[in-house]
Formats: C-alpha cells, sequence, structure tokens
C-alpha cells in the first residue's frame, strides 16, 4: 500500500511539471527532459538568424554553430575545445570572434599587453593600426584583436539580441534546477523505477 501511494505521488509530481498524462521514459532520464539542449540550441538559432539577416554578425558560422557555441560557452568549454565540438579546431580564432561579438567574455579578452587608454588615445590620434602596434610594441593582429573586444563591448546594435539568448539560457538553467529539486524531493529512493512501473501507475 505504501509503495502504491509513493508511485501516485511520484506520478502527480512529474504529470504536473511536464503537463502529461504518461511518463515514458525512466525517471533517471527525466533530468534535463523539459528543455533538452538541443530545443535549447533551436531557440538560440533563431535568434542567431535574426542577427545575420540584419547584418549585425558577420561570421563563416552558421546560426545553429552559433547557438552550440553559446552552449558550450556556458558550459564552460574554451574556445578550442569548442572548434573541436565544431568540427573542425582551427576554427578556435573564429569561434572566438564570434563569442566576443556576442558578448561572451572571458578575463583573458582584457588581459591587453598594452594600456587600453594609450591605445585608445593613439588611435583616435589619426595614426595607422601599423604606427600604433608598433608604439604599443604588439603585432597588428594582437591589436585588431583586442580592438574587436572593446568595440563589441562597447557596441549596444545587437544587446536586444543578446538579452533573449541569456533569457533562454536562464530558462533552461531554472528548468534544469526545478528538475533536480523535483528528483530529489520527490522520494529519492524511488529513483531507480522503472518505465514499465511508471506506465502502470496509470
Amino acid at each position: 500500500m505504501a509503495d502504491d501511494n509513493r508511485k501516485k505521488q511520484l506520478f502527480q509530481l512529474f504529470t504536473n511539471i511536464t503537463s502529461k498524462t504518461k511518463i515514458v521514459e525512466p525517471m533517471k532520464k527525466i533530468h534535463g527532459s523539459l528543455r533538452d539542449r538541443d530545443a535549447v540550441e533551436r531557440e538560440i538559432s533563431l535568434i542567431m538568424r535574426e542577427i545575420i539577416d540584419q547584418g549585425y554578425f558577420k561570421t563563416k558560422l552558421r546560426p545553429i554553430q552559433l547557438a552550440k557555441l553559446v552552449s558550450m560557452y556556458y558550459g564552460g568549454k574554451n574556445d578550442t575545445e569548442i572548434a573541436r565540438e565544431l568540427g573542425d579546431e582551427k576554427l578556435s580564432k573564429t569561434v572566438a570572434r564570434a563569442r566576443v561579438r556576442l558578448k561572451l567574455f572571458r578575463e583573458l579578452d582584457f588581459k591587453m599587453p598594452f594600456d587600453r587608454d594609450k591605445m585608445e588615445e593613439l588611435v583616435t590620434s589619426g595614426k595607422t593600426m601599423k604606427e600604433v602596434s608598433e608604439e604599443l610594441g604588439v603585432s597588428p593582429s594582437t591589436l585588431r584583436e583586442y580592438r574587436h573586444v572593446i568595440e563589441a563591448q562597447d557596441d549596444p546594435v545587437i544587446d536586444h539580441y543578446i538579452e533573449r539568448i541569456r533569457d533562454v539560457m536562464e530558462d533552461r538553467d531554472l528548468t534544469e534546477q526545478m528538475t533536480r529539486s523535483a528528483t530529489r524531493d520527490g522520494l529519492g529512493d524511488s529513483i531507480d523505477i522503472t518505465e514499465a512501473e511508471l506506465i502502470d501507475v496509470t
């Protein structure tokens, strides 16, 4: 009788969360099922398509690749790991530039080997990038990369889209927290109930 009540409570709990009348997966697979990674990446991909169609973003990465980049960045992957996951480790610089354009900054992005104020003063003085880089003691390519960071940080043009992307990621995090909490609070000793047992409750 106690087991029957436990199953009924468990079924009701997950029915309320998922708005489904049947549970067709083992409970141990419930984690992340409400908004899984693929669904999140598809949603972000649509936002990326809007950004690209508006001409705000130029990259050889496709919208779905940009969406995966965002997902993996939030997952703690570095640029090389992200490039590798996208199928080509040589894309790491492309990944880094796209990441910065999306304001997904890393601490290293701001560890400039020169004084930022001096760089901005030299740039606005009318000097060429070659002259500025020589005065700062860095290569033109290094200077371009850090200018890219500064410009992306200060440019508000895609901030609206970035907020939408962050909302998607926050929704995913909230859903995962809800699911973990429900799993912990929903009679943890029932975690190993099989698919057949769950369906039997109906």
